[in-house]
């Protein structure tokens, strides 16, 4: 049976890169969650990753560099009842977006993050991104990056992000159901999903990630903070599965005071025209 998410077409991507594998991963997990059409949106910033909204027949909005995460918060504000899905990459997400990621998980606003981490620019050639690993050449960086990369587990875990988790394109079932479990979370999901840049970066390659990660045993507990901070850390082979989770935090569109009072999303509600003419004339 055809997947009503499948949006068919060409795509802009390069043959055999791992934006392929993630898209059909999503598309799985969105179809056996049983979500309608008109239940679903989607967020990007720009990118090779955040082109997936346009993959996908699903409503969607495109973006600044970096600024998913604002208008994902604005979409959940005005209608609660939405599943907001935000797909962009490593760059967008942690470089041009990384003020926001820090202060969307304080937020906790109820979206699902999944970010495109191949370690590099994509769209724009191969420069270095926020994880790409210290000494590696690019195009730009010529004799090699000297950045301490950025840890996106570790830190997400260090903000109490209430859900945490990372997987590979090259583990589809696992990461399938990592997806699924983000999007039934209630409150900011973050999943760091590895893929290879098959034309830019020539160290993470798909046979890389591979030999590189784990699955997690299902004996570690996500609700530990400090056993997931650990596990976060863990450099070589890195983890795949649901690092941590707290279910507890309260979500951002529930101690907003108009949605907290009346339980009316903002979109159902009609605007007091008496109210704001009212003001004006009173400021004649």
């Amino acid at each position: 049976m055809d997947n009503l998410f499948d949006r068919k077409g060409e795509t802009a991507w390069c043959p055999g890169c791992g934006n392929f594998g993630l898209r059909n991963i999503v598309l799985k997990a969105i179809a056996e969650l049983g979500l309608k059409q008109e239940e679903v949106v989607f967020v990007s910033g720009i990118g090779q990753a955040a082109k997936a909204p346009q993959y996908y027949n699903v409503s969607y909005f495109n973006g600044l560099h970096g600024r998913a995460l604002p208008a994902a918060c604005g979409i959940a504000a005005a209608n609660p009842n939405l599943k907001i899905i935000v797909e962009s990459g490593d760059g967008d997400m942690y470089g041009e977006g990384g003020n926001h990621f820090i202060h969307t998980i304080r937020r906790n606003p109820n979206i699902t993050v999944i970010v495109h981490d191949n370690m590099v620019y994509g769209l724009t050639k191969g420069q270095a991104s926020p994880t790409t690993p210290i000494g590696m050449k690019t195009p730009i960086q010529v004799d090699g990056v000297f950045e301490t990369p950025i840890n996106p587990m570790a830190l997400a875990v260090s903000l109490d992000a209430s859900f945490v988790a990372r997987g590979s394109a090259g583990e589809a079932d696992a990461t399938r159901e990592i997806i699924k479990a983000a999007i039934n979370h209630r409150g900011f999901a973050l999943v760091d999903v590895f893929q290879a840049c098959v034309s830019f970066n020539k160290i993470n390659t798909h046979k890389w990630y591979r030999e590189h990660t784990y699955v997690m045993e299902a004996s570690h507990d996500p609700h530990d903070k400090n056993e997931a901070f650990k596990k976060a850390l863990e450099a070589d082979p890195m983890p795949l599965g649901i690092i941590y989770r707290n279910d507890t935090k309260t979500v951002f569109e529930d101690k907003l005071a108009p949605y907290a009072q009346s339980k009316e999303p903002l979109y159902k509600r009609q605007a007091n025209t008496a109210a704001v003419k009212e003001i004006l004339e009173s400021k004649k």
